[in-house]
């Protein structure tokens, strides 16, 4: 695992990345990478670059507290696009357990527009 100087020039462990891999190849959360506010103000570019070239979140603290998490803009119009996603088909379940519904062409129509306006 690389160390903080590789992703930001800070000393201290890292988690340069979301998830990672176990040794038997299977996806384990990771750790995100924490930054208080006062490393954030000291280089704030370079937490930016380490965001928009890693896609990973970082979370920022104040106080010792998580304050807020920092996104590539990428990684958030993703988030979102799968967030709406979520919520069309949450809606359509709803939907089904209460007798109503769409037929199988609507939600697909649904699902192409949805997916056209990225």
């Amino acid at each position: 695992m690389p160390t903080s100087q590789d992703c930001l020039g800070w000393p201290g462990p890292t988690a340069c990345s979301t998830f990672g891999r176990t040794s038997k190849g299977s996806s384990v959360a990771k750790v995100p990478k924490i930054v208080p506010i006062s490393d954030l103000r000291q280089d704030a570019a370079a937490v930016l670059k380490r965001v928009r070239t890693t896609r990973a979140p970082v979370v920022i603290t104040q106080r010792g507290r998580a304050s807020a998490v920092l996104l590539s803009v990428d990684a958030y119009e993703e988030s979102e696009e799968q967030r709406r996603i979520l919520k069309a088909l949450a809606r359509g379940d709803r939907e089904i357990r209460a007798g109503k519904g769409s037929t199988l062409d609507a939600v697909l129509r649904e699902a192409d527009e949805i997916l056209d306006s990225e």
